[in-house]
């Protein structure tokens, strides 16, 4: 009796032993922040934060009389977009994933309710005015997309070789995709490339790539030539023309913008003119502070700082592909591959319309272009992966405070 009341003691300590490395386990996961993620995002905004004062100011001041106006306006999107990031960050990323049908159906009515009542600016209709506040639908869809499809691949993965999944997979992609392309075509195209690349990552091998995603693929490029025969407007159609027939051809009129963009980043030189010396913000590029600011940090900072960005851009996404492989499921990794591919995609798009190397569109560069919704989206979405990031298996970069 003895004997087995001993082993009976010797188990319960055992099993008190494993419960409380288990509670002290997660006490460390709820206080380990990925320091390195911390560092690289509070640079980007830092950065972004000055050269928005930088190309603002002086329109800032004929425009507002006040120098500060635009500097203003993008501290308190950025201390909103903090806060959200810490909130988001410590709720639980499956308690936020298992809202995604909410998030969903949020953003495809507000996609719809832009093309109703949408405040139209340069002849599209991409904001919704509330008087107190307004908001681009757009950036809620790529959220509310890397959310809906993280959650429906992760449920469908082992069967994403079956036709009918792929084709439901699809169609969470093509519904907000479709909406986004009546008035803005370089937003549905990023759409597009998140839905194609997250069932992209999810595909078994590259045998079932060539076989279930060029098919498809090539069918969605398809539609989306289509619907942007269908849904272009004039002034889109103005800028493929510009750059098919190159800007020089009309430098005062369709071209303005897209050649002095290229004279602030060809006479930015090594080192450039110093910050706050840009010549082609002072009315030469109109709204140097918004999408084509990054031919004001290539005309102040030079080469040198253009580089610079660039490479905490690339220290962002090896960051985020890190965190993606160390996820401790595949949800975790799916919307960290998410929102990577957008991230990456927006980048790319960005610098190529600066540098000429497509057309003129209306995509902000991630971080630094002025925009309370792009930055808001942004930084809840930095939110979640730092939250994957605590709850991964191994973080080499992370730190516990206790």
């Amino acid at each position: 009796m003895k004997s087995f009341n001993k082993k009976t003691m010797i188990q319960k300590e055992k099993k008190e032993k494993t419960h409380n490395k288990k509670r002290i386990r997660k006490e460390k996961a709820s206080f380990k922040v990925d320091i390195a993620l911390v560092f690289i995002i509070a640079f980007l905004m830092m950065f972004g934060i000055i050269m928005v004062y930088s190309a603002s100011y002086s329109t800032s001041f004929s425009s507002f009389g006040n120098h500060v106006f635009y500097l203003k306006k993008q501290l308190l999107w950025s201390l909103i977009g903090i806060i959200c990031m810490y909130v988001v960050s410590k709720i639980p990323y499956k308690f936020i994933s298992n809202n995604w049908m909410l998030a969903y159906a949020t953003a495809i009515i507000c996609l719809v309710l832009v093309l109703i009542i949408g405040e139209e600016i340069n002849g599209a209709k991409r904001w919704l005015d509330f008087k107190i506040i307004g908001f681009q639908p757009s950036e809620l869809a790529k959220l509310a997309v890397i959310l809906s499809m993280a959650m429906v691949l992760n449920k469908t993965k082992k069967h994403i070789t079956n036709w009918k999944v792929l084709l439901v997979d699809l169609v969470v992609v093509i519904i907000p995709t479709i909406l986004v392309a009546r008035e803005n075509m370089s937003t549905a195209f990023v759409i597009f490339i998140i839905g194609a690349g997250m069932i992209f990552i999810t595909m078994p091998n590259f045998k079932s790539v060539l076989k279930y995603m060029i098919l498809p693929g090539g069918v969605l490029l398809g539609l989306m030539f289509v619907l942007s025969g269908i849904f272009i407007k004039d002034y889109q159609m103005i800028r493929w023309q510009t750059f098919i027939d190159g800007p020089w051809s009309d430098p005062t009129g369709k071209g303005y913008q897209t050649v002095q963009s290229l004279y602030a980043v060809g006479s930015g030189g090594l080192f450039g003119k110093g910050l706050g010396n840009s010549m082609q913000k002072n009315g030469f590029i109109p709204e140097a502070h918004n999408d084509i600011i990054f031919s004001i940090v290539c005309e102040e900072l030079g080469l040198f700082g253009a580089v610079c960005l660039i490479i905490l851009f690339l220290m962002l996404l090896y960051r985020c592909l890190n965190i993606a492989l160390n996820a401790k499921d595949t949800l975790g990794m799916l919307i960290v591959a998410g929102i990577m591919i957008q991230i990456g995609i927006q980048v790319m798009i960005n610098l190529a319309v600066v540098t000429n190397s497509m057309p003129n569109t209306g995509m902000p560069l991630p971080f630094i272009s002025y925009g309370g919704s792009s930055l808001l989206f942004l930084m809840i979405e930095m939110g979640l992966v730092l939250n994957i990031s605590r709850n991964s298996g191994k973080e080499q970069l992370a730190v516990s405070f206790k």
